[in-house]
C-alpha cells in the first residue's frame, strides 16, 4: 500500500477533523468506495423486503430482486479489485468521503410507506449512476474504466429495469392490495388512537367545564376547570393507550406513538371548547363554547364514517347524541 492511501484513509482523516475530497482519490480508494456503496445499497433493499414481506409480499419480492442485482455489482466490483490491488480492501463508506449526501432511515419509519420507499430506491439508483459516472470519467486504468462505465450504464438503465420486474412482481390487483393493507396500518396506528383520544376529550370533558361555567359565571374559573380537565385527560389517556398493547401481536405500532397520538387528540378535544371562556363576557364565551361542542361532534362523527365504515347516522347518534347528553348533565348540574 503506497504512503498516499495509507494517508487517505478514513480514520486518519477524522482525525485531522476532515473528509476525503473524491477528486482526489485514487483508483483503489474509488474501488473500495464503490464496493461499500453496493454493499450499503443491497443491505437497504434486503432490509425493505424484509420489513415488506408479512404485509406487501410481491413489493419484498421486488426488493429482494434488486438487491440481487446490487450483489452482481459488488462481485464484479471485488473481482476486479482483487486482481489489481490485493485481497485488502479500503475502509471507504459514503460518510468518509466529501459530498455525499446522508440518508434518512426511511426502513424505520412507522407505518411504512410505499410510495415514499418507492421514492427512495430511485434516489438511490440516480444517486449510483451519478458516481459511476464521474468515478469513469477519472479513472486512468482502462479495466476499472470500463468496468465503472459500464455499472453507469446499468444504474441508468436500472430505472427502467425496476419498473419492469415491478410489472412483473407489482400487478394491478397487488397495488390495489398493498395500498388497502396500508391504509389498514395507518387506521390501526393513527386513526383509531386519536380518535379515541378527540372523543374522550371532546364529550369527557363537557360536564365538568359547563357545570363551572354555569355554576360560577366566572370565564376565568371556567377556562382554568377545562384546561385542567383536558391536560389531566390527554395524560390519563395517554397512559392508558400506551400500556395497553405492545403492537406485537395487533399490528397496531409503538406504544408510544400510539399513546403520545391518544394523549394529544384527547387535549385538543377538551380545549376546544375550553378556549372561548378566555373571553370575559359569560355569554358570548358560552355561546362560542356550544357551538364549538357542535362542531367537535360532527366532526367525529365524519371521522368515524371516513375511516371506521360507520354509517353517518348511527355514528351521529352515538356521538352527537351522547354529547349532548352530557353537555346537558353538565349545564343542569351547574345550574343546580
Amino acid at each position: 500500500m503506497t504512503l498516499h492511501s495509507l494517508l487517505s484513509l478514513p480514520v486518519l482523516s477524522h482525525r485531522l477533523g476532515g473528509k476525503l475530497d473524491f477528486s482526489r482519490m485514487d483508483e483503489q480508494q474509488i474501488m473500495s468506495l464503490a464496493i461499500a456503496l453496493e454493499e450499503e445499497d443491497a443491505r437497504i433493499y434486503n432490509t425493505y423486503a424484509q420489513a415488506l414481506a408479512a404485509d406487501y409480499p410481491d413489493t419484498a419480492a421486488l426488493f429482494r430482486a434488486m438487491a440481487a442485482e446490487e450483489d452482481g455489482h459488488r462481485h464484479r466490483l471485488i473481482e476486479l479489485y482483487r486482481a489489481r490491488f490485493g485481497e485488502h480492501i479500503l475502509l471507504i463508506r459514503r460518510e468518509d468521503v466529501r459530498g455525499f449526501v446522508t440518508r434518512k432511515p426511511v426502513w424505520l419509519a412507522q407505518p411504512l410507506d410505499l410510495e415514499r420507499i418507492r421514492a427512495q430506491a430511485e434516489i438511490m439508483e440516480a444517486d449510483s449512476r451519478r458516481f459511476y459516472a464521474q468515478a469513469a470519467r477519472r479513472s486512468g486504468d482502462a479495466a476499472i474504466r470500463q468496468l465503472l462505465g459500464d455499472l453507469a450504464a446499468e444504474e441508468s438503465r436500472h430505472e427502467s429495469k425496476a419498473e419492469t420486474l415491478g410489472n412483473e412482481f407489482i400487478t394491478a390487483r397487488t397495488l390495489h392490495r398493498e395500498r388497502e393493507t396500508q391504509r389498514r396500518l395507518f387506521v390501526l396506528q393513527y386513526i383509531q388512537p386519536g380518535l379515541a383520544g378527540l372523543m374522550d376529550g371532546s364529550v369527557s370533558t363537557l360536564a365538568p367545564l359547563f357545570a363551572a361555567a354555569f355554576a360560577t359565571h366566572d370565564t376565568w374559573s371556567t377556562f382554568l376547570v377545562g384546561l385542567a380537565a383536558a391536560i389531566g385527560a390527554g395524560i390519563s389517556m395517554a397512559f392508558a393507550e400506551a400500556l395497553s398493547d405492545d403492537g406485537a401481536l395487533t399490528g397496531r405500532g409503538s406504544p408510544l406513538i400510539r399513546g403520545a397520538v391518544t394523549g394529544a387528540m384527547t387535549a385538543v378535544g377538551g380545549l376546544g371548547h375550553t378556549l372561548p371562556y378566555l373571553i370575559p363576557r359569560f355569554d358570548a364565551a358560552t355561546a362560542l363554547a356550544i357551538a364549538i361542542v357542535g362542531v367537535e361532534l360532527v366532526a367525529i362523527a365524519w371521522v368515524r364514517k371516513r375511516y371506521m365504515e360507520a354509517p353517518f347516522g348511527l355514528a351521529v347518534l352515538q356521538v352527537i347524541v351522547g354529547g349532548l347528553i352530557v353537555l346537558a348533565a353538565g349545564i343542569l348540574i351547574g345550574a343546580a
